[in-house]
Protein backbone atom coordinates (compact mmCIF):
# COMPACT_ATOMS: atom_id res chain seq x y z
CA UNK A 1 0.00 0.00 0.00
CA UNK A 2 2.66 2.54 1.12
CA UNK A 3 6.33 1.93 0.41
CA UNK A 4 9.34 4.00 1.47
CA UNK A 5 12.41 3.27 -0.66
CA UNK A 6 15.61 4.80 0.79
CA UNK A 7 13.77 8.01 1.67
CA UNK A 8 15.74 10.90 3.19
CA UNK A 9 14.96 14.44 4.24
CA UNK A 10 17.90 16.80 4.66
CA UNK A 11 17.23 20.47 5.38
CA UNK A 12 19.33 23.35 4.04
CA UNK A 13 20.92 23.69 7.49
CA UNK A 14 22.38 20.22 7.03
CA UNK A 15 20.06 18.66 9.59
CA UNK A 16 19.17 15.10 8.60
CA UNK A 17 15.57 14.56 9.71
CA UNK A 18 15.09 11.21 7.97
CA UNK A 19 17.94 9.04 6.74
CA UNK A 20 17.50 6.31 4.11
CA UNK A 21 14.14 5.10 5.41
CA UNK A 22 12.88 1.88 3.81
CA UNK A 23 9.66 0.19 4.91
CA UNK A 24 6.34 -1.09 3.64
CA UNK A 25 2.95 -0.47 5.24
CA UNK A 26 0.32 -3.03 4.33
CA UNK A 27 -3.21 -2.30 3.18
CA UNK A 28 -5.58 -2.12 6.14
CA UNK A 29 -2.73 -2.03 8.66
CA UNK A 30 -2.69 0.13 11.79
CA UNK A 31 0.96 1.19 11.64
CA UNK A 32 2.40 3.19 14.54
CA UNK A 33 5.59 5.26 14.36
CA UNK A 34 7.16 6.05 17.72
CA UNK A 35 10.41 7.46 19.02
CA UNK A 36 11.93 10.30 21.05
CA UNK A 37 11.42 13.94 20.09
CA UNK A 38 13.31 14.88 16.94
CA UNK A 39 13.63 11.29 15.70
CA UNK A 40 11.92 12.08 12.36
CA UNK A 41 8.56 10.39 12.91
CA UNK A 42 6.38 13.40 12.02
CA UNK A 43 8.62 14.25 9.06
CA UNK A 44 8.18 10.71 7.73
CA UNK A 45 4.41 11.01 8.11
CA UNK A 46 4.19 14.37 6.35
CA UNK A 47 6.22 13.15 3.40
CA UNK A 48 3.47 10.65 2.57
CA UNK A 49 1.02 13.41 1.53
CA UNK A 50 3.80 15.74 0.34
CA UNK A 51 3.41 18.30 3.10
CA UNK A 52 7.18 17.89 3.31
CA UNK A 53 9.16 17.17 0.14
CA UNK A 54 11.66 14.34 -0.06
CA UNK A 55 15.36 15.08 -0.47
CA UNK A 56 16.14 11.62 -1.80
CA UNK A 57 14.48 8.28 -2.40
CA UNK A 58 10.91 7.43 -3.40
CA UNK A 59 7.56 6.90 -1.71
CA UNK A 60 5.01 4.75 -3.51
CA UNK A 61 1.27 4.45 -2.90
CA UNK A 62 -0.28 1.44 -4.62
CA UNK A 63 2.88 1.06 -6.69
CA UNK A 64 2.79 4.63 -8.03
CA UNK A 65 5.30 7.31 -7.05
CA UNK A 66 3.66 10.04 -4.99
CA UNK A 67 5.42 12.59 -7.23
CA UNK A 68 3.36 11.26 -10.16
CA UNK A 69 0.02 11.97 -8.48
CA UNK A 70 -1.76 15.27 -8.96
CA UNK A 71 -1.28 16.96 -5.57
CA UNK A 72 -5.05 17.39 -5.07
CA UNK A 73 -5.75 13.81 -6.13
CA UNK A 74 -3.10 12.59 -3.69
CA UNK A 75 -4.38 14.56 -0.71
CA UNK A 76 -8.05 13.86 -1.38
CA UNK A 77 -7.19 10.17 -1.10
CA UNK A 78 -5.46 10.67 2.27
CA UNK A 79 -7.23 11.75 5.47
CA UNK A 80 -5.12 13.78 7.89
CA UNK A 81 -5.73 14.26 11.62
CA UNK A 82 -3.55 16.63 13.67
CA UNK A 83 -3.01 17.18 17.38
CA UNK A 84 -4.53 20.63 16.85
CA UNK A 85 -7.97 19.81 15.49
CA UNK A 86 -8.26 22.99 13.40
CA UNK A 87 -12.00 22.90 12.83
CA UNK A 88 -13.27 26.06 11.16
CA UNK A 89 -14.93 27.98 14.04
CA UNK A 90 -17.42 29.90 11.89
CA UNK A 91 -18.74 26.73 10.24
CA UNK A 92 -21.15 24.17 11.65
CA UNK A 93 -20.01 20.60 12.32
CA UNK A 94 -21.86 19.49 9.19
CA UNK A 95 -20.11 22.14 7.09
CA UNK A 96 -16.71 21.19 8.53
CA UNK A 97 -17.18 17.52 7.66
CA UNK A 98 -18.51 18.30 4.17
CA UNK A 99 -15.47 20.26 2.95
CA UNK A 100 -13.65 17.57 0.94
CA UNK A 101 -16.79 15.81 -0.38
CA UNK A 102 -17.97 19.20 -1.69
CA UNK A 103 -14.60 19.83 -3.33
CA UNK A 104 -14.97 16.44 -4.98
CA UNK A 105 -18.45 17.55 -6.14
CA UNK A 106 -20.41 14.88 -4.33
CA UNK A 107 -24.21 15.04 -4.54
CA UNK A 108 -25.77 16.93 -1.60
CA UNK A 109 -27.87 13.94 -0.52
CA UNK A 110 -24.81 11.70 -0.57
CA UNK A 111 -22.90 14.20 1.58
CA UNK A 112 -25.75 14.48 4.08
CA UNK A 113 -26.05 10.70 4.35
CA UNK A 114 -22.28 10.36 4.78
CA UNK A 115 -22.25 12.92 7.60
CA UNK A 116 -25.07 11.06 9.35
CA UNK A 117 -23.22 7.76 9.01
CA UNK A 118 -19.94 9.19 10.33
CA UNK A 119 -21.48 10.98 13.31
CA UNK A 120 -23.21 7.77 14.32
CA UNK A 121 -19.95 5.82 13.95
CA UNK A 122 -18.31 7.86 16.73
CA UNK A 123 -21.33 7.94 19.01
CA UNK A 124 -22.52 11.48 18.24
CA UNK A 125 -26.23 11.91 17.55
CA UNK A 126 -26.51 13.46 14.06
CA UNK A 127 -29.55 15.66 14.71
CA UNK A 128 -27.96 16.97 17.90
CA UNK A 129 -24.50 17.74 16.55
CA UNK A 130 -24.66 18.56 12.83
CA UNK A 131 -25.79 22.18 13.30
CA UNK A 132 -23.54 22.99 16.28
CA UNK A 133 -20.40 25.10 16.09
CA UNK A 134 -17.02 23.74 17.26
CA UNK A 135 -16.95 25.94 20.39
CA UNK A 136 -20.10 24.17 21.61
CA UNK A 137 -18.24 20.83 21.78
CA UNK A 138 -15.81 19.39 24.33
CA UNK A 139 -12.21 18.70 23.36
CA UNK A 140 -12.93 14.99 22.94
CA UNK A 141 -15.99 15.68 20.79
CA UNK A 142 -14.02 18.11 18.61
CA UNK A 143 -11.31 15.50 18.08
CA UNK A 144 -13.95 12.95 17.07
CA UNK A 145 -15.14 15.43 14.47
CA UNK A 146 -11.53 15.88 13.34
CA UNK A 147 -11.25 12.12 12.79
CA UNK A 148 -14.49 11.73 10.84
CA UNK A 149 -13.83 14.88 8.81
CA UNK A 150 -10.64 13.17 7.64
CA UNK A 151 -12.73 10.13 6.70
CA UNK A 152 -15.55 12.07 5.03
CA UNK A 153 -14.53 11.44 1.41
CA UNK A 154 -13.74 7.79 2.20
CA UNK A 155 -9.93 7.97 1.74
CA UNK A 156 -7.94 4.75 1.60
CA UNK A 157 -5.25 6.14 3.93
CA UNK A 158 -5.52 7.98 7.24
CA UNK A 159 -2.52 9.85 8.68
CA UNK A 160 -2.72 10.71 12.39
CA UNK A 161 -0.08 12.93 13.98
CA UNK A 162 -0.28 12.61 17.80
CA UNK A 163 -4.04 13.22 17.53
CA UNK A 164 -4.93 12.53 21.16
CA UNK A 165 -1.94 13.94 23.03
CA UNK A 166 -3.62 17.25 23.97
CA UNK A 167 -6.61 15.55 25.60
CA UNK A 168 -7.19 14.67 29.23
CA UNK A 169 -6.50 11.00 30.13
CA UNK A 170 -10.17 9.97 30.20
CA UNK A 171 -10.98 11.52 26.80
CA UNK A 172 -7.77 10.14 25.36
CA UNK A 173 -8.53 6.60 26.48
CA UNK A 174 -12.07 6.80 25.12
CA UNK A 175 -10.84 7.99 21.73
CA UNK A 176 -8.24 5.21 21.61
CA UNK A 177 -11.02 2.69 22.18
CA UNK A 178 -13.19 4.41 19.57
CA UNK A 179 -10.50 4.38 16.89
CA UNK A 180 -9.86 0.66 17.47
CA UNK A 181 -13.60 -0.11 17.10
CA UNK A 182 -13.86 2.17 14.07
CA UNK A 183 -10.85 0.57 12.38
CA UNK A 184 -12.42 -2.88 12.69
CA UNK A 185 -15.35 -1.55 10.63
CA UNK A 186 -13.61 0.65 8.08
CA UNK A 187 -10.28 -1.22 7.68
CA UNK A 188 -8.33 1.82 6.48
CA UNK A 189 -4.56 1.96 6.21
CA UNK A 190 -3.66 4.07 9.25
CA UNK A 191 -0.25 5.62 9.90
CA UNK A 192 -0.24 6.90 13.48
CA UNK A 193 2.52 8.95 15.11
CA UNK A 194 2.79 9.02 18.91
CA UNK A 195 5.36 9.44 21.66
CA UNK A 196 3.24 7.39 24.08
CA UNK A 197 4.46 3.79 24.38
CA UNK A 198 1.28 2.47 25.98
CA UNK A 199 -0.80 4.06 23.22
CA UNK A 200 1.43 2.45 20.59
CA UNK A 201 1.06 -0.97 22.19
CA UNK A 202 -2.71 -0.63 22.52
CA UNK A 203 -3.31 0.49 18.92
CA UNK A 204 -0.63 -0.80 16.59
CA UNK A 205 -0.64 -3.91 14.41
CA UNK A 206 3.03 -3.07 13.96
CA UNK A 207 5.23 -0.48 15.64
CA UNK A 208 8.15 1.29 13.96
CA UNK A 209 10.67 2.57 16.50
CA UNK A 210 12.79 5.46 15.17
CA UNK A 211 15.93 7.17 16.41
CA UNK A 212 17.96 9.94 14.74
CA UNK A 213 15.97 9.65 11.51
CA UNK A 214 16.43 5.90 11.16
CA UNK A 215 14.43 2.76 11.90
CA UNK A 216 15.73 0.88 14.92
CA UNK A 217 13.10 -1.86 14.96
CA UNK A 218 9.84 -2.46 13.11
CA UNK A 219 7.73 -5.35 14.39
CA UNK A 220 4.57 -6.39 16.19
CA UNK A 221 4.02 -5.07 19.73
CA UNK A 222 4.57 -8.58 21.08
CA UNK A 223 7.91 -9.08 19.35
CA UNK A 224 9.18 -5.63 20.30
CA UNK A 225 8.50 -6.27 23.98
CA UNK A 226 9.70 -9.88 23.97
CA UNK A 227 12.63 -9.43 21.59
CA UNK A 228 13.84 -5.80 21.63
CA UNK A 229 16.54 -5.39 19.02
CA UNK A 230 18.93 -3.52 21.29
CA UNK A 231 19.24 -1.64 24.57
CA UNK A 232 17.80 1.53 23.06
CA UNK A 233 14.49 -0.18 22.25
CA UNK A 234 14.37 -1.95 25.60
CA UNK A 235 15.22 1.19 27.58
CA UNK A 236 12.85 3.34 25.52
CA UNK A 237 9.88 1.13 26.32
CA UNK A 238 11.10 0.60 29.86
CA UNK A 239 10.89 4.37 30.36
CA UNK A 240 7.16 4.08 29.70
CA UNK A 241 6.77 1.44 32.42
CA UNK A 242 5.71 -1.22 29.94
CA UNK A 243 7.95 -3.79 31.65
CA UNK A 244 6.70 -2.84 35.09
CA UNK A 245 6.01 -6.12 36.86
CA UNK A 246 3.58 -4.40 39.25
CA UNK A 247 0.83 -5.33 36.79
CA UNK A 248 1.10 -8.80 38.30
CA UNK A 249 1.11 -7.55 41.90
CA UNK A 250 -2.40 -8.97 42.20
CA UNK A 251 -3.30 -12.57 41.32
CA UNK A 252 -4.71 -12.03 37.84
CA UNK A 253 -6.29 -15.06 36.23
CA UNK A 254 -6.94 -15.92 32.61
CA UNK A 255 -10.63 -15.19 33.14
CA UNK A 256 -9.72 -11.56 33.96
CA UNK A 257 -8.59 -11.27 30.34
CA UNK A 258 -11.55 -13.06 28.81
CA UNK A 259 -14.05 -11.18 30.99
CA UNK A 260 -12.51 -7.90 29.79
CA UNK A 261 -12.90 -8.97 26.16
CA UNK A 262 -9.25 -9.77 25.46
CA UNK A 263 -9.95 -12.99 23.58
CA UNK A 264 -11.39 -14.26 20.30
CA UNK A 265 -13.97 -16.89 19.46
CA UNK A 266 -12.40 -20.33 19.30
CA UNK A 267 -11.62 -21.67 15.83
CA UNK A 268 -10.44 -25.12 14.89
CA UNK A 269 -6.65 -25.08 14.70
CA UNK A 270 -6.18 -22.44 17.40
CA UNK A 271 -4.22 -24.95 19.47
CA UNK A 272 -4.71 -28.36 20.94
CA UNK A 273 -4.10 -27.98 24.66
CA UNK A 274 -6.38 -25.49 26.41
CA UNK A 275 -5.71 -23.57 29.61
CA UNK A 276 -8.23 -23.22 32.42
CA UNK A 277 -9.60 -19.71 32.94
CA UNK A 278 -8.63 -20.06 36.62
CA UNK A 279 -4.93 -20.35 35.74
CA UNK A 280 -2.64 -17.41 36.46
CA UNK A 281 -1.58 -14.84 33.86
CA UNK A 282 2.04 -15.91 34.50
CA UNK A 283 1.23 -19.47 33.38
CA UNK A 284 -0.52 -18.12 30.28
CA UNK A 285 2.54 -15.99 29.54
CA UNK A 286 4.77 -19.08 29.66
CA UNK A 287 2.48 -20.85 27.19
CA UNK A 288 2.47 -17.89 24.81
CA UNK A 289 6.26 -17.83 24.69
CA UNK A 290 6.05 -20.91 22.48
CA UNK A 291 2.51 -20.83 21.06
CA UNK A 292 0.74 -18.27 18.86
CA UNK A 293 -2.67 -18.89 20.42
CA UNK A 294 -3.96 -20.72 23.49
CA UNK A 295 -7.56 -22.00 23.80
CA UNK A 296 -9.28 -21.13 27.09
CA UNK A 297 -11.68 -23.44 28.89
CA UNK A 298 -14.25 -22.80 31.60
CA UNK A 299 -15.15 -25.94 33.55
CA UNK A 300 -13.84 -28.03 30.68
CA UNK A 301 -15.68 -26.20 27.89
CA UNK A 302 -13.69 -24.17 25.35
CA UNK A 303 -14.86 -20.56 25.54
CA UNK A 304 -12.34 -18.70 23.37
CA UNK A 305 -8.74 -18.18 22.33
CA UNK A 306 -6.08 -15.79 23.67
CA UNK A 307 -3.08 -14.62 21.64
CA UNK A 308 0.08 -12.65 22.34
CA UNK A 309 -1.64 -9.53 21.01
CA UNK A 310 -4.44 -9.92 23.55
CA UNK A 311 -1.89 -10.26 26.35
CA UNK A 312 0.02 -7.14 25.29
CA UNK A 313 -3.18 -5.08 25.14
CA UNK A 314 -4.29 -6.42 28.53
CA UNK A 315 -0.92 -5.44 30.03
CA UNK A 316 -1.17 -2.00 28.44
CA UNK A 317 -4.65 -1.49 29.92
CA UNK A 318 -3.48 -2.54 33.39
CA UNK A 319 -0.60 -0.08 33.19
CA UNK A 320 -2.98 2.73 32.35
CA UNK A 321 -5.11 1.82 35.35
CA UNK A 322 -2.08 1.72 37.62
CA UNK A 323 -2.32 -2.01 38.19
CA UNK A 324 -5.86 -1.90 39.60
CA UNK A 325 -8.20 -4.72 38.78
CA UNK A 326 -11.37 -3.76 36.95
Amino acid sequence: MIKFDNVSKIYSSGNVAVNSLSLEIKKGEFFVIIGPSGCGKTTALKMINRLINLSDGTIYINGKKISEYNIHELRWGIGYVLQQIALFPHMTIEENIAIVPELKKWDKRKIKDRITELLKSVGLEPDKYRHRKPNELSGGEQQRIGVIRALAADPAILLMDEPFSALDPISRKKLQQDIVKLQKKIKKTIVFVTHDMQEALALGDRICVMRDGEIVQCDTPTNILKYPKNDFVKNFFKSGNVYNTSIFSKPYQVKDMSDAGFCDHYKSGDGNLSISDTESIENLLKRLENEKAVPVNHLGEITGTITNEHLIKFISRRLEKGGERS
